[in-house]
C-alpha cells in the first residue's frame, strides 16, 4: 500500500520499517499521522534518531504519555510540534488579532459548533477502536480546545462536558459531545461536536462587550467585522480570508460569496435597509 501510494504521488522511497525510516540519513524530520495509540512509540524512535517531529493530535492517549513525549524530544534536542492546523486558518488569525487589539471589546462568550457527518472513508477506527483513541472527543474536541486557546490567547481553568451515542460509535465510543469551558479571564465557551449531524456547518462565534458607545448589550465578532467592512469595503475585508488559497478553490470562492450574502443580512440588521434582495440558495 505504501509503495503504491509513493509511486502515485512521485515519492522517491517507501518503507514499512520504522527503524529504516528514522535511521535514514536522507530524512531530517518525521510527520506522524498514524492512529493515536502509536504516536508515543514512533515519536520516541524518531527523537532518539535525532529527527525533528510533527505529530498529529492528540499526542497520546494519556497526559503522562504526552508529557513524556515532550520531555523525550527536549532530551534529544529536536523540535517537536503538534499538528493543530486550525491555528493557521486566516479567519482564526483575524479573530485573534481583533481580540488582541481590542477592536471587538472584551470577549465574554464563545461558541464552537463542529458537529458534522463523518464521511464513510473517515469512519473505521474512529468509530470502533477505543484502544486506538477513537471517538469524537479525541478527534474533534481537541481542535475546539486548541483553537479557543489560540484565538483567545487564554487558558482553560475548568470544563464540564457530556458525551452521547447516536448510533455510529461502537464499542462504547461516543459520537457526539457538548460542553462548556471556563477560561482564566472569565470567558465561557460552549462547544458541540459530533460525527452524526448531516447537512450541518461548522463555525466559531465570539461574543464580546463592545466599546462602541452606540452599541447596546453584547454583539458578535462577526457583526462588528461587518461594521468595519462597511467602512473599508467588503473586498478589502474579505481578502485575508481568501488569500491563503492561491487562485481560490471552488469551495473557498463559494464560501466568500456566502460570506458576502450573510454580510448583507447583517448590514440590514445593524445599519438599516440598503435595497436589493436576498435569495435563498440551498446547499448541494
Amino acid at each position: 500500500r505504501g509503495a503504491s501510494y509513493a509511486k502515485k504521488q512521485g515519492i522517491a522511497r517507501a518503507t514499512t520499517s520504522l527503524k529504516e525510516l528514522v535511521e535514514s540519513k536522507e530524512v531530517d524530520a518525521v510527520y506522524i499521522s498514524t492512529t493515536n495509540e502509536l504516536h508515543r512509540g514512533q515519536l520516541f524512535a524518531a527523537a532518539a534518531a535525532g529527527k525533528h517531529v510533527l505529530c498529529e493530535k492528540p499526542l497520546a492517549l494519556t497526559l503522562a504519555d504526552a508529557r513524556a513525549m515532550v520531555a523525550e524530544c527536549r532530551k534529544h534536542g529536536v523540535v517537536m510540534g503538534t499538528n493543530h492546523h486550525l491555528r493557521n486558518a486566516a479567519t482564526h488569525r483575524a479573530m485573534r488579532e481583533a481580540i488582541k487589539e481590542g477592536r471587538i471589546g472584551k470577549p465574554l462568550f464563545a461558541r464552537v459548533f463542529h458537529s458534522v457527518y463523518l464521511p464513510p472513508h473517515l469512519q473505521g477506527w474512529r468509530l470502533d477502536r477505543p484502544e486506538a483513541g477513537g471517538g469524537v472527543m479525541l478527534d474533534i474536541t481537541v481542535h475546539d480546545a486548541d483553537t479557543l486557546r489560540f484565538v483567545l490567547d487564554d487558558e482553560p481553568t475548568s470544563v464540564i462536558a457530556m458525551g452521547s451515542h447516536g448510533g455510529m460509535g461502537r464499542a462504547g465510543l461516543e459520537d457526539g459531545a457538548m460542553g462548556v469551558i471556563r477560561f482564566s479571564q472569565g470567558l465561557l465557551a460552549q462547544f458541540h461536536d459530533g460525527f452524526t449531524t448531516k447537512y450541518a456547518t461548522t463555525g466559531f462565534i465570539d461574543r464580546a462587550r463592545l466599546h462602541d458607545p452606540g452599541a447596546q448589550g453584547r454583539g458578535s465578532a462577526s457583526d462588528l467585522l461587518w461594521r468595519r467592512s462597511a467602512e473599508t469595503g467588503s473586498r478589502k475585508a474579505l481578502r485575508p480570508f481568501n488569500s491563503p488559497v492561491p487562485g481560490g478553490y471552488p469551495r473557498t470562492r463559494r464560501a466568500v460569496c456566502d460570506g458576502r450574502r450573510w454580510g448583507q443580512v447583517i448590514k440590514r440588521r445593524h445599519l438599516g435597509p440598503s435595497g436589493g434582495t436576498i435569495r435563498r440558495r440551498d446547499r448541494d
